[in-house]
């Protein structure tokens, strides 16, 4: 009887969840979501998949994770506003978790704020986007990941995105607990 499912189910992590929507499909979104979009656009052109909102085991949560075609695993740190952008501290800690990692901010912050040595500028790409389409102004180096790594985060990466799939196909009633 090894082919039994588990009756109990695991507790799924918030990041399981869809991030929620508060704009209509015809109303484009504003602030983060607006970058968010215009950059998955931009991605999606060229063969990139990404997620929003994915929690790293490190504790952090980066604003987009995906995945291109040659298997690499980038991160988009998001930035719509000059205090939040000035004020991480955090961001470098995704950075062992991608082989590249870039800044994706809203046209109306100034790029040159992350040009600064802070920011990392000779490793970190740059993304201009907006809620229609996005660009790269400063292309994110290439810091390859250990293969286990690469292999951990691919796999979580994966899993993510078939939980949250089967969540959108199938949500679970109000009253169960998962």
């Amino acid at each position: 009887m090894d082919d039994v499912l588990p009756q109990a189910r695991p507790a799924l992590h918030i990041s399981d969840r869809l991030p929620v929507s508060d704009s209509s499909p015809t109303v484009p979104p504003g602030g983060a979501a607006a970058v968010a979009r215009g950059i998955g656009r931009l991605f999606r052109r060229n063969q990139i998949w990404v997620a929003p909102e994915v929690a790293l085991p490190n504790g952090r949560r980066a604003d987009l994770m995906g995945i291109d075609a040659r298997g690499q695993i980038i991160i988009v740190e998001i930035k719509v506003a000059r205090a939040d952008l000035l004020g991480d501290a955090k961001w470098g800690e995704y950075l062992d978790h991608c082989d590249r990692f870039y800044w994706g901010l809203c046209p109306s912050l100034d790029a040159g704020l992350v040009s600064g040595e802070a920011f990392l500028p000779d490793a970190t790409g740059l993304i201009i986007a907006d809620a229609y389409d996005a660009e790269i102004v400063r292309p994110a180096a290439t810091r390859p990941l250990a293969a286990a790594r690469r292999k951990s985060e691919t796999q979580r990466l994966a899993a993510l995105a078939l939980r949250r799939l089967n969540l959108l196909q199938d949500p679970p009633p109000p009253d169960e607990a998962y």
